[in-house]
C-alpha cells in the first residue's frame, strides 16, 4: 500500500551522539572482512587496536547511525518492504578511531514510482566531530520502498548513475563473506530483523536472512582500498554504488575494478550481479 507521506516527512529522525572506541573501530573492520588474512600487516592496521590503528572509510556509514527507524509504525512505512537501493559516501576529513561524533540524518527527497509500484526515499547523514563541529563525512542513501508508490508525488529520480567502462575490468578481487557475517555486522547498529530472523526474511520473499547492503558496501570498499590505494584509507575521497541484488552470508563477492575507480561486483556461486554503477574517487593516482 502507498506510504503515508506526511507521516514519513514529519518523522523525527533522532540525532545520535556516539562515543567511539578503538575496539569499536576494529570491530567494524572485522565485520566487513578485514583481518581475513591475519598475517597481512596492511589489514592488521585496521583490526589490531593495540597498534597505530586506521579507520575504515566505510565506517562513516555506521557512525551516528539512527538505527532502523523505518521499522517504527509512526514512520508511515511498512518495514517489510524496505530495500536498500543505492549508497554514497563523501569523506571530508580522516575518520577518528576514537572520540565523540554526532550523526544527523534527514530526508532529502521522496519519489513516487506510481500506484502499485515502489517509492524512493533519499536520506542524507552528516557525521561531525562532537568537539569542534568539524564535518567528517556525509552519506546519501536511496531506499526502495516496495509497493509504496501511488501517494501522488513526483516520479523523477533525484540522482543519475555512473556507467562503468564497456570493456573487461583491469582487476578482479574475490573476497569471501562468512555465514554468520550479518549477525556480526548488525552489532554496528543496523538491527533490521531481515538480516537475522529467518521468518522475517521469508515474509519478505527471501529464502533466508540476507547480508546488509552496507556490509556489502564495506566489503567492496575493502577490495577498492586493497587494489587502488594499497590499503591507504586517507586516499579515498568518495564512493557510490547501486545494490542490484542481495548477497547471502557465506557467498563470495567478486569485485570487478577499473583503474579509473569504476567497479561492480558479482556473486560467482549464482552468477549474479549484486553491485553495479560503482565509482570510487581517490586522491593521487593508482600505481
Amino acid at each position: 500500500m502507498p506510504i503515508e507521506l506526511q507521516k514519513l516527512l514529519a518523522y523525527p529522525i533522532p540525532a545520535v551522539r556516539q562515543t567511539l572506541t578503538r575496539q569499536q573501530s576494529a570491530f567494524y573492520a572485522l565485520s566487513v572482512g578485514l583481518g581475513s588474512d591475519p598475517t597481512d600487516e596492511r589489514q592488521l592496521a585496521y583490526v589490531d587496536y593495540g597498534r597505530d590503528l586506521c579507520a575504515m572509510p566505510s565506517m562513516a556509514l555506521v557512525l551516528g547511525h539512527p538505527g532502523f527507524w523505518l521499522g517504527d509504525p509512526d514512520s508511515g512505512v511498512d518495514p517489510r518492504c524496505v530495500v536498500h537501493g543505492e549508497q554514497r559516501i563523501t569523506l571530508h576529513a580522516p575518520l577518528p578511531v576514537e572520540g565523540e561524533v554526532i550523526g544527523e540524518t534527514r530526508i532529502v527527497g521522496v519519489v513516487d514510482k506510481g500506484p502499485g509500484q515502489g517509492a524512493l526515499l533519499y536520506t542524507q547523514k552528516e557525521v561531525r566531530d562532537a568537539g569542534d563541529g568539524r564535518l567528517l563525512a556525509s552519506t546519501l542513501s536511496t531506499t526502495f520502498l516496495r509497493g509504496g508508490g501511488g501517494f501522488g508525488g513526483d516520479g523523477t529520480p533525484r540522482f543519475g548513475s555512473h556507467q562503468v567502462p564497456d570493456r573487461e575490468p583491469d582487476f578482479l578481487v574475490d573476497l569471501p563473506t562468512r555465514p554468520e557475517q550479518a549477525l556480526y555486522y548488525r552489532l554496528n547498529g543496523d538491527d533490521n530483523p531481515l538480516h537475522a530472523d529467518p521468518s522475517v526474511a521469508r515474509e519478505a520473499g527471501f529464502s533466508r536472512p540476507i547480508l546488509h547492503g552496507l556490509c556489502t558496501f564495506g566489503v567492496v570498499c575493502h577490495a577498492l582500498l586493497k587494489t587502488l590505494a594499497d590499503y591507504d584509507a586517507s586516499r579515498l575521497r568518495g564512493m557510490a554504488l547501486r545494490f542490484s541484488a542481495p548477497v547471502l552470508p557465506g557467498e563470495t563477492l567478486r569485485c570487478e575494478i577499473w583503474r579509473d575507480g569504476s567497479f561492480r561486483a558479482r556473486v560467482p556461486e549464482r552468477d549474479a550481479l549484486v553491485v553495479s554503477n560503482g565509482l570510487a574517487t581517490f586522491a593521487g593516482s593508482a600505481d
